[in-house]
Parts: C-alpha cells; structure tokens; sequence
C-alpha cells in the first residue's frame, strides 16, 4: 500500500501551559491519549490513545466494569459526563472510598 502512514494508535502531542510526565494524560483537542515519554511546554512529543491504563480517578466515585469514563480539566478520570471529556471505558470495578484514587481506563482512541 502506497498510501499507508502509521498504526495511528499514537499522536503527535505539542504541550502547552504545562509540563507533561511520561504517563500523564494529555487532550489534544477532543483526542485524549497518555504521554508517552516526558514531554516540556511548549515541546512536541507522542500521546498513546488506545490500550488500558492506570489513571487518577475521582475519590468517593465508584466504577463498574464498562461504565463510560470522562478526563476532567483537573486531570483526573470521573464518571461524571458534565463538563468533561470521554476517553473510554472503566476496565476494572473500583471501590467508592475516598482513597480509592486510581482507576483503570480502556482508552476508545476516537475524538470526544
């Protein structure tokens, strides 16, 4: 195939307003992926936006497996769809207890 570019299962991601850690979630408009390696404001690095990651969650906000997840502008994945952006799908239940911080998400890899 002659018009093939890429898996497309990775994107170029310029920081802006911040720096970014390997691992961090980062949007790229409504397209919401992890940083891959650490990415410093203002530089261009590469975002992963499929695969199932261990990310900060909401405390005192339970999950069930398959429930939607959003990333809110805090940086943390809710279920609350107000105001936020969809990412995936909660890959694991996870308890409502207030130290319950991490949660794992099945990135969808489309835009919001």
């Amino acid at each position: 195939m002659k018009n093939y570019i890429a898996p497309g299962d990775q994107f170029p991601f310029t920081a802006s307003g911040a720096d970014y850690a390997s691992g961090d979630g980062a949007l790229s408009g409504t397209l919401f992926g992890i940083c891959t390696g650490a990415i410093a404001d203002g530089e261009t690095g590469t975002i992963k936006t499929t695969g199932v990651f261990e990310l900060p969650k909401v405390g005192s906000q339970a999950w069930t497996v398959g429930a939607k997840i959003y990333w809110t502008s805090g940086g943390n994945a809710t279920t609350t769809a107000s105001g936020n952006t969809y990412i995936g799908v909660a890959y694991a239940a996870v308890g409502s207890g207030a130290g319950e911080t991490l949660g794992q998400v099945r990135l969808n890899g489309v835009p919001a």
